[in-house]
């Protein structure tokens, strides 16, 4: 006997489990959505401003957590019509421009643009189309001035002849030649050829998409493509991977990049564009987790092969002229670079490195102990020592090297008040101090605004040692090939000068707003909970 689906029990069970399973599929993909996310909640309105439809589904979707913040107005204030007024912050002039602008408005402004936000309004003012698809959803090329960072759809990449594997050359601008770069599309060749302007290996895209030609045919479509790569890839030319001032400012690029191309998803491809087959050492390899689930792809994997991106971005570099922000002239008098708090912001949330504190009745300080061959504290147990006699101080004296996995480190930066060290790439670590802290750089060994400026861009007070006759150098200091030198000696530092120092910093630390505002709110609950 043959029953209709309507008469049969069976029949009505199944479809009444087929729907179940739809709706819960649906209700699954749409938590997944907000998972993966995966972003600081105070980052949340700022992302649902720029993406308006997940905005609208997140206020439709009950299960969505962050529907009581949905209409919170934010936004970065590179968008056009984003008022000052919600923005994360602004930056905080309130020092002497000495001269670099006519007043304190142009100050200001010049702050934004240099070192917020601004700067990533500045590349997306300037980018403009270099080839105009042939056929609908076919290649496009779009780069901002002298290819400093692009965007490229269905671009064909030819490393057939490129010979990776026998090169020593991590920055070899002779990869391509003609025809090894391009899209079906119609290039605008000479404007695109007077972006030459900045050809420089960190500084440019020039080198490798200066010669991006005019394809006969398409080849995605002509099985022209020994890889086809659909998943969104960024690729990125890197500074040293084991000095974490140069590292970082791949990192913070890569930042300011996403911003630009509005996605922070972490399905993504990162290539690595070493042209050599060298070990690269990257003693900060887990902040890639911040920007990718992704293993980091090496260039040298598409040696000999034909390679076609769907969608390709070429990142912003370390050390573009005036860029962000290795080779950047920082304004005088001013601080607090909403770009820079954003991207600790990030990469805090993303490395799930959380803030302890503050301490109930104690400032926490950590003192870096470089090991190395120079600039080292000769009297740092006395330092410590003088410290440790003082009840409310809390200190630590670390060692950052490869022994202590980098999330710890930055563990244990994130939840430092006071942070010392010596003129080094281990200051970097400002970047992760929370917003209420000091950074003092014991000695700045004649380099005087090399972390004074990095302090200033996260908005953390800056100290330094001030009384020269107080401090005695272990001799002129040594330079390979310079003679004497400030960095290349050790140094004895007076104790009770120090004590003073310190004492301002945690004052400043135990008066600060942010720090108060955390401590109450900390202890307050506890002792709701009690």
């Amino acid at each position: 006997m043959i029953f209709s689906c309507c008469s049969s029990y069976w029949c009505v069970a199944m479809l009444f489990i087929t729907l179940s399973l739809v709706l819960l599929i649906s209700m699954e993909t749409k938590s997944s959505i907000w998972s993966d996310l995966h972003l600081p909640t105070e980052h949340i309105p700022f992302f649902f401003n720029n993406n308006p439809d997940i905005k609208q589904l997140c206020k439709e979707d009950k299960s969505c957590p962050y529907r009581k913040i949905a209409d919170v107005k934010k936004c970065w204030g590179y968008e056009s019509g984003c008022p000052q007024s919600e923005r994360m912050k602004s930056p905080i002039c309130d020092g002497d421009g000495r001269g670099w602008v006519k007043d304190k408005a142009a100050q200001i402004q010049k702050f934004w643009t240099d070192a917020d936000f601004g700067y990533v309004q500045f590349f997306q003012k300037q980018s403009r189309k270099f080839c105009s698809s042939k056929e609908k959803d076919g290649a496009v090329l779009e780069c901002s001035g002298f290819l400093r960072h692009c965007r490229a759809k269905n671009i064909f990449l030819n490393f057939k002849n490129a010979d990776i594997v026998n090169s020593r050359n991590r920055y070899r601008e002779d990869l391509f030649k003609e025809g090894d770069v391009g899209g079906y599309c119609d290039v605008y060749m000479n404007a695109l050829k007077a972006e030459d302007g900045h050809k420089s290996p960190l500084q440019s895209w020039f080198a490798e998409l200066g010669g991006y030609t005019s394809l006969s045919r398409d080849p995605f479509k002509n099985d022209d493509c020994d890889i086809k790569i659909d998943k969104p890839t960024y690729l990125i030319k890197l500074d040293a991977g084991v000095n974490m001032f140069h590292h970082f400012c791949d990192f913070v690029n890569l930042y300011a990049t996403l911003h630009l191309n509005n996605t922070f998803s972490t399905d993504i491809n990162i290539v690595m564009w070493d042209t050599s087959a060298m070990y690269y050492g990257d003693f900060f390899h887990d902040t890639w987790k911040a920007f990718t689930d992704n293993p980091i792809i090496h260039l040298k994997d598409y040696d000999g092969k034909k390679v076609c991106f769907k969608d390709a971005v070429f990142s912003l570099l370390a050390r573009m002229r005036f860029g962000l922000y290795y080779n950047m002239p920082l304004i005088p008098g001013c601080h607090g670079s909403s770009l820079m708090k954003a991207f600790s912001d990030h990469v805090l949330h993303r490395m799930k490195i959380k803030q302890k504190g503050p301490h109930k009745d104690k400032i926490r300080i950590t003192l870096l102990d470089r090991k190395s061959a120079y600039r080292n504290i000769m009297n740092q147990n006395e330092l410590v020592s003088a410290m440790k006699m003082v009840g409310h101080y809390d200190v630590q004296v670390v060692i950052y090297d490869r022994n202590l996995p980098f999330p710890k480190q930055m563990e244990i930066s994130h939840n430092s008040d006071i942070f010392i060290g010596m003129h080094g790439a281990g200051l970097t670590h400002v970047l992760f101090q929370p917003d209420w802290a000091v950074l003092f750089e014991l000695h700045n060994c004649d380099d005087k605004n090399c972390y004074y400026d990095l302090a200033r861009l996260r908005g953390v007070k800056y100290m330094t040692w001030e009384k020269e006759d107080k401090v005695q150098p272990e001799d002129e200091g040594h330079h390979p090939t310079l003679g004497a030198h400030a960095k290349f000696t050790n140094y004895e530092f007076n104790v009770e000068e120090f004590m003073r120092l310190i004492n301002i910093a945690a004052d400043h630390v135990t008066y600060h707003p942010q720090f108060q505002h955390a401590r109450r709110n900390k202890y307050q609950n506890v002792k709701t909970e009690l």
